[in-house]
């Protein structure tokens, strides 16, 4: 069975990002990745909307009072 295992080599040695496996001796197949940073993916909106939101209310309670709604 394959697993895989995240590690940075520097100076001819690896870290382990991951827990390190729990073998003493295995055959292994290294990837050399081009990027040794990885790369955090975070979600930003786009900077035309910068500044334009706004929170109507308590973010826990409804803006429109319970008895305001209407009965579909």
């Amino acid at each position: 069975m394959l697993q895989s295992y995240e590690a940075i080599i520097e100076n001819g040695q690896l870290q382990w990002l991951t827990d390190a496996p729990k073998v003493s001796k295995a055959r292994v197949i290294v990837t050399i990745l081009s990027d040794t940073e990885p790369k955090v993916l975070r979600r930003t909106p786009p900077g035309l909307i910068a500044g334009k939101g706004r929170t109507l209310g308590d973010l826990v309670s409804s803006v429109v009072e319970e008895q305001d709604w209407k009965l579909l």
